[in-house]
């Protein structure tokens, strides 16, 4: 039989940690973070990161491994897994996936073979042009290479970006081509070296979201936000344009910090972003295959899991 991975995804700000804890408590499992913020170091109050005292306890992997000045894809992420998964495994232990970044899922567990795996020295040389002549540049070269990907990339998000120029300047074919012949669906998930688990825990309603996402961007700001963020405009070799300081809270409080907005200015938009991020969150999750549910606050969630997965105690 396959050996198991348990995926345990949903929007920001449901509890996807709170289950992942549960299960740790209870048996030999690995919690693995998929989670695109929560891999920088110093972005830790904005990316409601685990208390360090909290993480000596739950270790998990892929958290602060990166610093903010440097990008980390989707296809990074999908090495760095696959191989955590495999020592998992190979201890006899269970690895559970926690987090939302439905990209990162999705490089996992439908590896896109007939792209070009991830090139250090051009991902270098990108970074290089990313710092000196910013993200549009880079966005406006990919509009007259492949003028069909503008209808379906985030110009906004760096990562994807940079990962389709780097797409074309490996194969020098249009990175909208490629992602057109890739299919997500239940027969690729069959496929895995392995048996997945995924359960994904839902809100109750969008208002109960909604006020979850806008109580805890206050909680942030009094635990410190600002100077958090501060000490990250401080150091001087940070902009806008990598992908830690475009993070949902931490550009909001950037612009707030360099004048360009006001304290409420930025609450709202920093809330109003949240919420945005949430709801492209819940549009993967609806298209997800092979997907199990739960409501988020639901005491019964757990013994819900233990439904699907046999478990061996701790």
């Amino acid at each position: 039989m396959k050996p198991t991975v348990i995926a345990i995804m949903g929007p920001t700000a449901v509890g996807k940690t709170d289950l992942g804890l549960a299960l740790a408590d209870r048996f030999d499992v690995d919690l693995i973070s998929v989670d695109s913020v929560l891999v920088y170091k110093g972005l830790d109050i904005g990316s409601a990161k685990p208390e360090p005292q909290l993480l000596d306890r739950y270790p998990h992997a892929l958290v602060d491994i990166k610093d903010p000045c440097e990008v980390y894809s989707a296809a990074d992420f999908a090495r760095d897994a696959n191989q955590l998964i495999a020592q998992s495994h190979a201890c006899g232990r269970t690895p559970v996936l926690v987090g939302g970044t439905m990209l990162y899922y999705k490089a996992l567990f439908h590896p896109m073979d007939d792209l070009p795996s991830a090139d250090e020295a051009l991902r270098d040389e990108l970074t290089r042009e990313l710092n000196e002549h910013g993200l549009d540049h880079i966005v406006q070269q990919l509009a007259t290479i492949d003028p069909d990907i503008m209808q379906r990339l985030e110009v906004n998000n760096t990562q994807r970006v940079l990962r389709a120029m780097e797409i074309y300047r490996l194969t020098g074919k249009q990175p909208s081509t490629l992602w057109q012949q890739q299919a997500f669906s239940e027969q690729t998930i069959a496929d895995l070296p392995y048996h997945l688990v995924q359960f994904a825990v839902m809100p109750p309603s969008r208002e109960w979201l909604h006020k979850r996402i806008n109580l805890r961007f206050e909680q942030m700001l009094a635990q410190g936000f600002a100077d958090e963020v501060q000490a990250l405009i401080d150091r001087g070799d940070l902009n806008t344009d990598l992908p830690a300081i475009r993070a949902v809270g931490y550009r909001q409080m950037w612009s707030y910090l360099q004048g360009q907005q006001d304290w409420s200015s930025m609450i709202e938009t920093g809330q109003a972003a949240t919420r945005q991020l949430a709801k492209r969150q819940l549009t993967w999750l609806k298209k997800w295959p092979s997907l199990l549910t739960c409501t988020a606050g639901n005491s019964e969630n757990l013994n819900e899991l233990l439904k699907t997965v046999n478990l061996p105690s701790q």
